[in-house]
């Protein structure tokens, strides 16, 4: 009688990346001479290369076959062998240097690119990531500038906004890399809402989004695809919610001549180049990823919560104080942006009203009546919609979040809702954001 092998087809798991509890790190590789993929295991400084691993249970594991058609097509890029560097710094200025040579960007966005780059090797350690995005016009360079700089990313998949959204679901989710997306103005408003999920899901580890597919016996299967990690788009535009742009750091192309020393067509050398460093940047992944950490010492409290919150994860991985600042002062504009269109808001009129009562004592319920009164007399020359009881109650209701209730017969805001307006004052800029920590409401 003979034994059962201990590893079979039916048993053999096909894997990506993944980190094990011991500390293992475990890379799909591309072997360009031999067009087979294996996979790189690291652990306390050893590396192995093989066409399978053993994880510590015993279960066998082998990377995705190179005629997979996305790795046949080089729709996704890997890594080739983990390769040594200097220094972390040596490698950032290689980094730059490769960027410099092909494409004509600013100063101060090849900084910020290049440790997007790195970024992107070890974003599995944190939790919130902002994204890259190169906006202008037809001919402006950006096509150019998502390639070179996509081409260093980990697993970087490229794709297009004449890509169908299936496609771009499934391959995110399967190998959890860097999404490359040009022209991310999309065509047709159902694919726009579909892929704008992916931006808005995608920033935060956790949030999957869900579709339903349709089973050989036509029943529903609702499905979770991880959408999360780190993206460079490219596009013409800015998107409408405000919420999304702020996910972005934004290089505006065009806006000057582009360099005489920029090669019009990007020579053979290019992709040598790029496989070098994602080799090295495979290594800096090897190195760095268990060290690799959130500095919440960095959280800058003149920023909004929600800018603090994507820019931590790059400004912990540089080191240069300055640089950190210039990321900073680069996204602040848009903190300012987004305060000086809510406070030209029907709401931050209302807003500023209740805080003007509470700084001169107000500590009881306030009629809704009174406060459209005093809205119109302040503030009605400059809506063109007329202002009444009912309008101010539905500003406080549904866009507010307030709560109001009926009183011997009118409406009021009762004195509960005090601390939340407080709040409110300062999100529509009511109250200079430096005040934050000491808002005036009396």
């Amino acid at each position: 009688m003979t034994s059962k092998p201990l590893h079979t087809k039916a048993n053999i798991r096909k894997v990506v990346s993944e980190h094990l509890a011991d500390g293992t790190i475990v890379e799909t590789i591309l072997i360009h001479a031999t067009q087979r993929t294996s996979l790189a295991a690291y652990k306390d400084g050893a590396i192995s290369i093989d066409t399978s691993y053993i994880r510590p249970t015993g279960e066998k594991v082998e990377p995705i076959p190179a005629t997979n058609n996305l790795i046949k097509h080089g729709v996704v890029v890997f890594a080739e062998n983990p390769e040594p560097y200097d220094s972390v710094e040596q490698l950032i200025y290689d980094i730059q240097a490769y960027i410099y040579r092909y494409v004509d960007i600013s100063d101060h966005f090849r900084e910020i690119a290049s440790y997007y780059v790195l970024l992107t090797w070890i974003y599995d350690a944190f939790n919130e990531l902002p994204y890259l995005r190169l906006r202008g016009d037809y001919g402006s360079g950006k096509t150019r500038a998502l390639f070179v700089i996509g081409s260093l990313c980990n697993k970087a998949f490229f794709a297009s906004g004449a890509s169908t959204v299936s496609p771009i679901f499934h391959t995110l989710d399967t190998f959890r890399g860097t999404l490359i997306f040009d022209e991310a103005d999309f065509r047709f408003s159902d694919e726009k809402s579909e892929l704008v999920k992916i931006f808005n899901n995608g920033n935060v580890r956790g949030f999957p989004v869900l579709r339903t597919a349709m089973t050989a016996q036509r029943e529903f299967n609702p499905q979770a695809f991880n959408v999360y990690g780190p993206k460079v788009v490219a596009m013409r535009k800015a998107f409408e919610d405000a919420a999304l742009e702020s996910r972005f750091l934004t290089e505006e192309m065009g806006q000057r001549s582009l360099r005489r020393d920029i090669p019009i067509n990007l020579p053979d050398i290019q992709k040598y180049e790029a496989k070098l460093l994602r080799n090295q940047l495979l290594m800096y992944r090897f190195n760095m990823l268990h060290d690799i950490k959130i500095d919440v010492t960095l959280a800058d409290p003149s920023l909004s919560p929600r800018l603090n919150q994507i820019l931590m994860p790059l400004l912990s991985i540089i080191k240069d104080e300055s640089l950190r600042n210039g990321i900073r002062e680069a996204v602040r504009s848009f903190d300012q942006k987004l305060y000086a269109e809510r406070s030209s808001s029907m709401e931050a009129g209302v807003l500023e009203i209740l805080q003007s009562m509470y700084s001169r004592g107000v500590d009881s319920a306030i009629s809704i009546s009174e406060i459209t009164s005093t809205f119109i007399n302040q503030f009605s020359k400059e809506f063109d919609r007329p202002v009444s009881a009912r309008v101010i109650g539905g500003i406080l209701r549904k866009r507010l979040r307030l709560l109001t209730y009926k009183s011997h017969g009118v409406y009021v805001l009762p004195i509960t809702e005090k601390s939340k307006v407080a709040e409110l004052c300062i999100r529509y800029g009511v109250i200079d954001h430096k005040d934050e920590e000491n808002p005036t409401l009396g």
